[in-house]
C-alpha cells in the first residue's frame, strides 16, 4: 500500500482514540500509577497531555466556520498535529523548560504561542465569539496595561513575556481550573456515561414515571424528577435536555401540555440539575477548590436553594395541569416498588459515592472512580430491562467522556489565561475597585449588576466553564462589597446557569424547542416565567445566610418556612390558578406580597420585620384561597 493510502487518517477514529486516552490518563493519574511505577510526574505534565489531546479533537472535529465535521481539511490536520506534538513535547520536557523559564528561551515562546492561539481559536469554534472576545480583550489589555487610565493601570508585559507566562506558567494556563477539570470533572462525567449505558437513564425515567405518572400533571412531573436526578451528574443542561427530553417531552405533549410549556419545563428541570447536590454538574468541586473548603460544605449549602427551586417548578406544573385540565399521564403498569426491584442495583453506585464523599471524606476524584467501578460491576452482573453494560460500551464511554469534555478543557484553560493576567497586571484589584466604586458600594445594585453580567457572560457555555469564568471576574467584587465568599460563588453559579433559559441565547430552552418544534424565543420566555424562583432565591441567600444552612436550627427553620410560603404564593400568582382561575388584581396582589415577604432584608431591623409580616399576609392569602376551594368542593 502506498503512503497515500494511509493519508489522511480517519478523523473520527483519531478523535475517538484521543478521547479514550484522555479518560484513561485521568484514571491512571488518580490511581497514582506513574508514581507506583517509579515515575515522578508533575501535575503540569499531565495537564499538558490533556490539553494537547483536547486541541487535537477540537481541530479534527470542527471547521473554521464552527460547523462540525468528520472530514477536516489539511489546515485543520496541521493545526491538530502541531498542537498535539507541541503539548506532548511540553509534557515530556516540562521540568527542563521550567528550569529555563527565567532565561526566556525561544522554545517557551513557541509553546506559549501555540497554546494561546490554539485555545483562542478552539473556544471561538466551540464556545462562540463572546468568550473569544472576552479572553482576547484581556490579552490585549495585558499588552497595554501600563497605558490604561485610573484604576485600570497595570504592570507592563511584553509580548514574549506574556506568551510564555499565560501559555506555560502554572499560575496561568496550567492553573487550578484546568487541574480540577482534568483531574476531577472527567471522572464524574465518566461516571455519568457509564451509569447511562448501564440503564441508569431509563431507570431514573421509569422511577419518576412510577412515582408521579398517575398524579395530576404527571407527565411534567416525570420530566422534573427525571431531569433533576440525571441532571446532577450529566454536567450539561443541554445534554440533559436532549437525553431525557426525547422521552419526557412527547409524554407532556400527549398529556396536554402546550409545546411551548413542555419545552420550557424540560429546560428548567434540566438546568436545575446543575444546581442540585450531590454532584451539581461537577461545579461543586470547582467551587470547593476556589474557596479552599470541603466539597461537603458546598453540597450542604446548596440543599435548601435547590429544594426551593424544584418546589416552585413542581408546584407550577401541577397548577398548570389543573388550570388547563391536563389528563393524568398514566404509567406502563409498573409501580415504584417494581421499578426499584428491577433496578435497585443502579442505586448502589450512588450510595457508594455519597458514603465515600460524606462519610469517609474520600477525595472526590477517587470517590467518582470507585463509583464508576461499582457501575461496571453491577451493570455487568445484573441488567435493567435487558440493558447490560458490555466491554464495548465501557470502551465507548471512555472515548465519549474525553470528547465531551474538550470544550470545558479549552474554556478553563482560557480562564487560566484571564486568571494569570489579572494576577500579573493587578487588574483583579482594579476591576473590583471599579465595580464597587461605580455603584457607590451599594450592595443591592452590585448584586443586580453582577446578576446581569453573569447571565451575559454565561451564554453558550457549559456549567463548569460558566462558573470558572464568573468566579474569576465577578465573585471578587461581590466579596469586596461584603457578601460571604460561599454565597457569592453560589450566586454566580445560579445566574450563570440562568443563561441557559434566558433569551436571547437560552441554549437549554432552544434545545428543548428543537424537540417540541415550538418557537425558541417563546420557549425561553416561558422557561423564565416558570423558573422565576432561580432569579430571586440567590438574592435571598446572599441576604440571609440561613438559607445556606449557616445559622442556628431555629433560624434556618424560620427562614425556610418564610421562604417556602413566599415561593408558594408567587408560584400561584405566576400560574394564575389555585382553587380556580384568578383575576389579574388578585394575582398581582398575591405575587407582590410573596416577593416582598422573601427574606431579602436579614439583619436590617424594620425591613426584616416588614418582610416577615408580609410573608404572613401571603400565607393568609393562600389560606383564604384554600378555604374557598373547600367551600366550592362542598357545594
Amino acid at each position: 500500500m502506498t503512503a497515500a493510502g494511509f493519508w489522511p487518517p480517519n478523523a473520527t477514529v483519531v478523535t475517538a482514540i484521543c478521547g479514550f486516552v484522555m479518560t484513561l490518563a485521568c484514571v491512571l493519574w488518580n490511581l497514582d500509577v506513574p508514581l507506583r511505577l517509579g515515575f515522578a510526574i508533575l501535575t503540569e505534565q499531565y495537564l499538558a497531555l490533556q490539553l494537547g489531546l483536547a486541541i487535537c479533537i477540537v481541530f479534527l472535529g470542527s471547521r473554521f466556520t464552527r460547523a462540525e465535521t468528520d472530514q477536516p481539511g489539511l489546515v485543520n490536520w496541521l493545526i491538530a498535529i502541531v498542537g498535539l506534538v507541541t503539548l506532548l513535547y511540553t509534557a515530556v520536557s516540562y521540568v527542563d523548560l521550567l528550569r529555563e523559564q527565567p532565561f526566556r528561551p525561544p522554545a517557551l515562546t513557541f509553546i506559549g504561542a501555540v497554546v494561546v492561539l490554539c485555545v483562542l481559536e478552539g473556544i471561538r469554534r466551540r464556545a462562540g465569539k463572546a468568550l473569544f472576545i472576552i479572553v482576547a480583550a484581556f490579552i490585549v489589555y495585558a499588552l497595554f496595561a501600563h497605558r490604561m487610565p485610573g484604576v485600570l493601570v497595570g504592570r507592563e508585559m511584553k509580548p514574549v513575556v506574556l506568551l510564555q507566562y499565560i501559555g506555560f506558567d502554572p499560575s496561568a494556563g496550567f492553573s487550578l481550573p484546568l487541574t480540577v477539570a482534568s483531574v476531577i470533572v472527567i471522572l464524574f462525567v465518566f461516571f455519568g456515561k457509564l451509569l447511562f449505558v448501564a440503564g441508569g437513564g431509563a431507570f431514573f425515567t421509569d422511577l419518576a414515571m412510577a412515582l408521579t405518572g398517575r398524579t395530576r400533571g404527571g407527565s411534567a412531573k416525570i420530566s422534573v424528577v427525571a431531569s433533576a436526578l440525571f441532571g446532577s451528574i450529566s454536567g450539561s443542561a443541554v445534554s440533559n435536555v436532549v437525553t431525557t427530553g426525547v422521552i419526557t417531552i412527547p409524554l407532556m405533549r400527549k398529556g396536554g401540555y402546550s409545546s411551548r410549556d413542555a419545552g420550557a419545563i424540560e429546560a428548567i428541570a434540566s438546568t436545575g440539575g446543575q444546581l442540585t447536590p450531590p454532584i451539581m454538574g461537577a461545579a461543586a468541586f470547582l467551587m470547593a477548590e476556589f474557596l479552599e473548603i470541603s466539597y461537603t460544605t458546598v453540597a450542604i449549602a446548596a440543599l435548601i436553594p435547590a429544594a426551593l427551586y424544584y418546589f416552585s417548578v413542581f408546584l407550577q406544573v401541577d397548577l398548570i395541569a389543573a388550570r388547563d385540565r391536563i389528563a393524568v399521564a398514566g404509567a406502563d403498569g409498573r409501580g415504584a416498588t417494581q421499578v426499584l426491584r428491577e433496578g435497585w442495583h443502579l442505586g448502589l453506585p450512588f450510595v457508594i459515592l455519597l458514603i465515600a464523599l460524606f462519610w469517609f471524606q474520600i477525595d472526590p476524584a477517587k470517590a467518582a472512580l470507585l463509583s464508576a467501578l461499582a457501575i461496571v460491576v453491577v451493570g455487568s452482573v445484573r441488567p435493567y430491562q435487558g440493558q447490560r453494560i458490555s466491554v464495548m460500551q465501557i470502551i465507548e464511554a471512555f472515548s465519549e467522556t474525553g470528547r465531551s469534555l474538550v470544550d470545558l478543557i479549552l474554556i478553563v484553560t482560557a480562564a487560566g489565561f484571564v486568571i494569570g493576567i489579572l494576577n500579573a497586571t493587578g487588574l483583579g484589584f482594579g476591576l473590583t475597585l471599579l465595580l464597587v466604586d461605580s455603584v457607590g458600594g451599594n450592595l443591592a445594585v452590585i448584586l443586580l449588576v453582577a446578576a446581569v453580567i453573569c447571565i451575559l457572560l454565561g451564554m453558550g457555555m457549559p456549567t463548569s466553564g460558566v462558573y470558572v469564568l464568573l468566579a474569576v471576574l465577578i465573585a471578587p467584587s461581590m466579596v469586596e462589597a461584603g457578601v460571604t465568599p460561599l454565597a457569592a460563588h453560589m450566586f454566580i453559579l445560579y445566574f450563570g446557569m440562568m443563561s441557559m433559559i434566558t433569551p436571547p441565547v437560552a441554549l437549554a430552552a432552544f434545545a428543548a424547542a428543537a424537540i417540541t418544534r415550538a418557537s425558541p424565543m417563546e420557549t425561553g420566555v416561558a422557561a423564565m416565567r416558570i423558573g422565576w424562583a432561580a432569579y430571586v432565591i440567590p438574592f435571598a441567600f446572599v441576604s440571609t445566610p440561613a438559607l445556606l444552612l449557616h445559622g442556628s436550627a431555629a433560624e434556618v427553620a424560620r427562614v425556610l418556612v418564610q421562604t417556602g410560603v413566599c415561593v408558594f404564593a408567587v408560584s400561584v400568582a405566576v400560574v394564575g390558578y389555585f382553587s380556580g382561575r384568578m383575576g389579574w388584581p388578585a394575582r398581582a396582589l398575591l405575587g407582590a406580597t410573596g416577593l416582598a415577604g422573601m427574606p431579602l432584608f436579614s439583619g436590617t431591623g424594620l425591613l426584616e420585620t416588614i418582610s416577615f409580616v408580609l410573608a404572613g399576609a401571603a400565607f393568609a392569602g393562600l389560606a383564604a384561597l384554600y378555604m374557598q376551594a373547600r367551600r366550592k368542593a362542598a357545594v
